[in-house]
């Protein structure tokens, strides 16, 4: 656990073990479970880095959503809630989201950047979604990305 995201998610189950706080305890250990699955899910283990830490818990913060949103969508309230919860106490880990304007700016200067070197469209649609993504690092979410894109592209 040599890394600032994993060591404190250490931390901090062992604060919410000893504050017998059970929806934390068990959050952070399943969260755990899924980083130690991505470490050794290759050829040979690995150890993830902060970046590869914080895509593992991006990607569990979206089942969760994703889970509430059924949920809820079938009545099953207590269950979304749970769920929401879960999420809540991922996101502390995550990096603040990077707000719509600072990315509407990055993509407005990659689409510019696209159209500079003859690509427009469709054609410019991956390789400025790659740029914003380089640029915004973990801030952003791949989604939002993709959709201001588009957007922006007028495809």
């Amino acid at each position: 656990m040599s890394n600032s995201v994993k060591a404190q998610l250490q931390v901090d189950l062992t604060t919410a073990m000893k504050a017998r706080d059970e929806l934390a305890t068990s959050t952070i250990r399943m969260v755990r479970a899924a980083i130690m699955n991505a470490e050794v899910a290759g050829e040979q283990a690995i150890e993830l880095t902060d970046e590869q830490t914080i895509a593992v818990l991006r990607s569990e913060a979206k089942k969760r959503a994703e889970s509430a949103e059924v949920y809820e969508q079938n009545g099953r309230v207590e269950s979304a809630a749970k769920e929401r919860a879960e999420l809540e106490i991922i996101e502390r880990y995550l990096p603040a989201a990077m707000s719509d304007e600072q990315l509407a700016s990055i993509v407005d200067e990659e689409v510019a950047a696209a159209a500079a070197n003859g690509a427009e469209g469709g054609k410019a649609m991956g390789m400025v979604i790659k740029a914003v993504r380089d640029r915004a690092g973990a801030t952003a979410d791949g989604g939002r990305i993709a959709a201001l894109v588009k957007e922006r592209l007028a495809i």
